[in-house]
């Protein structure tokens, strides 16, 4: 609460006092005193030829002056120290010696309050506080104080205008004051206003005001909108408005919507305060309240509209491309390349934010007739032009976007847009050379050989365009020759597939052809998308050449007759006739197959001691080209001749097969009586004795290091008993092995068939007849299967091509 002494708005002081004790004196202090104290108040009615007495101030018969007042005793005035509602005084003059000389004269000092109330004012909206202090104990009845409003002069229009806040001390309109003070008088209302403690309490102390109000006019009237422009050149803050509210005691407070520059003085001047961007802020919405000092408002806010006018200080923005803009080459004129877009901040549809575009580059080139690209100076389109470009080329579009529709002073910017030519297939691809050789290849050459490489060129850039395939498009009906080549070269390598053939083939004449992987695009291949490779079969004989230079062998000196010693082998299989002798067999020991050069001993080796070596030359011949032959050694070394091992079977009750050929065999046991025979420390191994008729009818496997195992080669072989040589090989030695096996048909589970013995009784001559005869017809049908046997087996060891038997050599 602002104190009451602060602005002095009325003073009355009588001039002519009575010397005796007069009237009361009344003094009114301004409400709201503004100035320095003490305040004088008014000069008292002392007497002069008195003046040796002395002044004295009271609060009235008995009482002590209060603080707030004292006399100047030089100039008789009545001063104030500070603010009280209504004071009650009495001044005397006095002797030294306490004898009244002049007075007591009574003084009333009462506050008069003055207030300004504006039409328009919110009903309970408080235009004045008032204050009071109570001497007593704080918190008790004693100094709880209560505001009351005891007259209200004129009554007019109505007699309760005004409402008082009791405890706060709150003046404010009421609600039908508020709506009746438009046609309220237009003399000022005068208030008395009481105070009174004690709370609501008939009884207790009391004090009473006066208050002055003048109705005053509305000045708080609608703003009209403030047009400012930007970037203004001014001092700031810049004063824009001015709002005033003609009611007392008012505090005026802005704000801004969306927040901006502004603020607003004690006088109620709007000012700008710093430079304003319509680009970052177009209009504010000003609001402003004025308030008591409360911070409560009077009446509704003003509200002032601030608008940003437009400034050219934008130029145009070019709106960022991608990293860069693709056109197919062979592309057709008036093809829309892209459109251009720069943004002006500007004011949208005024001259500021008008852009036009003109093309900066690329120029047209020197001598041309047109240019690659146009540009629509409005639309800002940008097409291409009836200059030709090349795939691969990079263009940098640079365009100059200008406001103020392209006048003069207009604000520019210049726009940059990547344009690449792409590549389309529209290039075949070609053979850097057509005709190749003729190419001379020898028929012996293997598959895999490379014949050629041919290279093909493709114009265009795309790599993927650039990809080719090959293919043989003819002269290779029995796919000879093959195409390798890797898939992103232009290199493909003519290979052979297969053999080549002198007799059937001694030339070739191949055309590759080439063509793109990607579709075409345009004219198709011309005739350089062909090349013709011309081959040249040359015929060789390769020479004649053994599987070894020198074959050895050990053997013992009691090998017998017939035994296969090795067997002599061309090196690699060849489709030739080839025949195998001995040269220098000087001891007639050794005999060799024509056909397929197994060497056997051709009698028993008398006259070999053991230690001794044995030399024989063998040569093989081409049949076909007796030119062509080679030869090669037969070294023997003789070993000691073992003694005759015993038999040995491996133990078990099978000694039988069956026929047809059923899946178990025989195991043969390599380990001998003989202790010099049984040693485990090297492994057995088992042939076939060198019957042929054996070898096709038998068939011996190696079982483990010591047994082998003896089945049926043939899927029949006659029932009967058999002796089967099998040759053993241990440590240096060898020894044969005759094994008893009994062939014969087997019933389902695996045994033999017996024949039915003789039965008792005397048979008749009919069934001894048809006995002889049955036994005859089996004899002769026995006969018939044997030597039928015989002769296909006969036929079968001629009848076997020469080199279906493999030559071998035996270590």
């Amino acid at each position: 609460m602002i104190p009451a002494w602060m602005w002095l708005l009325y003073l009355s002081v009588p001039q002519v006092f009575p010397e005796a004790q007069s009237a009361e004196l009344c003094v009114e202090v301004p409400e709201n005193y503004g100035g320095n104290f003490p305040l004088y108040l008014t000069k008292l009615p002392l007497p002069h030829e008195k003046a040796e007495g002395q002044t004295v101030l009271s609060g009235g018969p008995g009482k002590a002056a209060e603080d707030p007042f004292a006399v100047d005793p030089d100039s008789g005035f009545l001063m104030a120290t500070r603010e009280k509602a209504e004071y009650q005084l009495q001044v005397t003059m006095e002797s030294e010696d306490g004898r009244v000389l002049w007075g007591p004269q009574p003084v009333i000092v009462r506050t008069i309050y003055r207030a300004q109330l504006s039409q328009g004012t919110r009903p309970g909206i408080p235009f004045l506080f008032f204050e009071a202090s109570d001497g007593d104990a704080p918190g008790t009845a004693n100094s709880d104080l209560r505001f009351h409003i005891l007259s209200q002069s004129p009554a007019q229009p109505l007699p309760d205008m005004f409402q008082l806040e009791p405890q706060l001390g709150a003046l404010s309109l009421s609600p039908k004051g508020s709506t009746s003070l438009d046609h309220a008088l237009r003399g000022p209302y005068q208030l008395l206003v009481q105070v009174k403690d004690m709370g609501d309490q008939a009884s207790g102390h009391q004090a009473t005001a006066t208050v002055k109000i003048s109705i005053v006019e509305k000045t708080w009237i609608p703003l009209e909108p403030v047009h400012l422009a930007e970037n203004l050149r001014v001092t700031y803050p810049h004063y824009i408005a001015q709002v005033h509210w003609s009611g007392g005691d008012v505090h005026y407070h802005l704000e801004s919507q969306p927040p901006g520059p502004f603020n607003v003085s004690a006088e109620g001047r709007l000012y700008v305060t710093m430079d304003l961007d319509r680009e970052a802020q177009a209009e504010y919405l000003l609001q402003v309240r004025a308030e008591n000092s409360h911070g409560e408002d009077y009446t509704e806010p003003l509200k002032l509209q601030v608008v940003v006018m437009d400034e050219n200080d934008n130029a145009p923005v070019c709106t960022p491309h991608g990293p860069s803009i693709s056109i197919p080459e062979l592309s057709r004129p008036g093809t829309e390349v892209t459109r251009l877009s720069a943004e002006d901040a500007d004011a949208p549809g005024s001259p500021n934010s008008h852009v036009v575009y003109r093309l900066l580059s690329p120029e047209p080139a020197e001598g041309s007739e047109g240019k690659a690209f146009e540009l629509d100076s409005t639309s800002s389109s940008v097409t291409l032009g009836t200059a030709p470009l090349q795939a691969g080329q990079d263009v940098l579009l640079q365009v100059l976007a200008v406001d103020l529709g392209g006048a003069e002073g207009g604000l520019s910017s210049t726009c940059e847009v990547a344009v690449m030519i792409t590549d389309v297939n529209n290039h075949a691809p070609e053979f850097i050379i057509s005709q190749i050789g003729p190419v001379t290849l020898p028929e012996d050459a293997k598959p895999g050989t490379v014949v050629t490489t041919l290279m093909a060129t493709d114009a265009d850039l795309e790599p993927a365009f650039r990809l080719m395939n090959f293919a043989i498009e003819e002269g290779d009906p029995e796919g000879i020759f093959d195409l390798i080549w890797e898939p992103d070269s232009g290199y493909v390598q003519l290979k052979l597939h297969k053999n080549l053939d002198y007799e059937t083939a001694p030339h070739h004449k191949v055309v590759v052809v080439v063509q793109n992987v990607e579709k075409l695009v345009g004219p198709g291949p011309g005739p350089e998308a062909t090349a013709t490779v011309t081959i040249l079969v040359e015929r060789v004989m390769p020479p004649l050449k053994l599987d070894q230079e020198s074959y050895e062998t050990s053997v013992p000196v009691s090998t017998p007759a017939g035994s296969l010693l090795l067997t002599i082998q061309p090196s690699e299989s060849m489709n030739r006739t080839i025949r195998f002798s001995l040269v220098n067999d000087s001891e007639g020991w050794l005999c060799i197959k024509e056909v397929s050069g197994e060497v056997h001993t051709a009698q028993s080796l008398r006259g070999a001691r053991p230690g001794d070596t044995y030399t024989v030359l063998v040569e093989a011949k081409d049949t076909d080209e007796p030119g062509l032959s080679t030869s090669a050694t037969i070294v023997l070394h003789f070993l000691k001749a073992p003694p005759i091992p015993a038999l040995s079977l491996a133990p078990g009750p099978n000694r039988h097969l069956c026929t047809p050929r059923q899946d178990y065999g025989v195991v043969v046991s390599g380990v001998s009586e003989d202790p010099d025979l049984a040693n485990e420390h090297h492994p057995y191994s088992f042939t076939l004795g060198p019957n042929p008729t054996m070898q096709w009818d038998w068939h011996l496997q190696p079982f483990n290091d010591s047994h082998a195992y003896l089945t049926l080669a043939l899927h029949w072989v006659e029932p009967g008993e058999y002796m089967v040589p099998v040759i053993i090989y241990h440590d240096a030695q060898m020894w044969q092995l005759l094994v008893p096996v009994i062939v014969c048909r087997c019933n389902v589970e695996g045994q033999c068939m017996r024949k039915v013995g003789h039965m008792e009784g005397m048979p008749t001559k009919l069934s001894a007849v048809g006995v002889v005869l049955g036994t005859l017809a089996a004899i002769g049908f026995i006969l018939i299967l044997v030597f039928t046997h015989l002769a296909l087996a006969r036929k079968k060891d001629l009848d076997q091509p020469a080199d279906s038997v493999p030559l071998k050599a035996t270590a």
